[in-house]
């Protein structure tokens, strides 16, 4: 039984980037409707108590109840955990280290993680991934799949953007590209951080 996780900062904590009615909605609508969804799918499956990443790698992809909550269950959890109030700005340590590695700036980065975010036709996410050699590449994916599920290819996500329209609609109206750059002023880059050396 998956719980909906409490957030981390209150519903205005990420304004002006992302106001409080809109976190209210995604968060009490629709991660609960994908939590709730999720434990409805996995009624009377013996999962062994496994984890949402390992139930995530052994997806059938076929089974789409499974694959768009289980997902959608998973995405969100992670969207929550990677931003913050009093955050944005450049990472440091490691995660700004492999960031100059792998795309050869922070700008270089920021510059193909925009791309990709923007450039993923309707629904989706874009990701920052941690390969398996240690090095970073962002990948998009449509609807609620991400990198962990079966065939889809980057590696683990550390940092996830949701580009549904429900996630910034009601401030952003259909300007994906300023939402976007908003999100960059609230990535906790310290749990980004956490998650790569994890």
């Amino acid at each position: 039984m998956f719980e909906l996780p409490n957030l981390p900062y209150e519903y205005n904590a990420l304004e002006p980037f992302i106001d409080a009615k809109t976190m209210e909605i995604h968060h009490s609508k629709h991660h609960a409707g994908y939590t709730n969804n999720l434990n409805k799918t996995l009624e009377g499956v013996d999962t062994n108590n496994a984890s949402i990443e390992e139930i995530l790698s052994e997806l059938d992809m076929n089974n789409k109840a499974l694959r768009n909550n289980a997902g959608g269950y998973y995405n969100h959890k992670l969207f929550w955990e990677i931003m913050g109030p009093d955050a944005g700005g450049q990472p440091t340590g490691v995660v700004l280290e492999k960031i100059e590695e792998s795309f050869g700036s922070f700008e270089s980065f920021k510059e193909e993680f925009t791309k990709s975010a923007t450039g993923q036709f309707g629904s989706g996410w874009a990701w920052l991934c941690k390969k398996e050699d240690g090095g970073l590449c962002v990948v998009s994916t449509p609807n609620q799949d991400n990198p962990l599920m079966p065939g889809i290819e980057g590696g683990t996500p550390i940092l996830g953007l949701d580009i549904w329209e429900h996630a910034y609609y009601l401030n952003y109206q259909n300007r994906r590209p300023d939402y976007i750059e908003a999100f960059f002023n609230i990535i906790n880059w310290s749990k980004v951080e956490e998650l790569y050396n994890n």
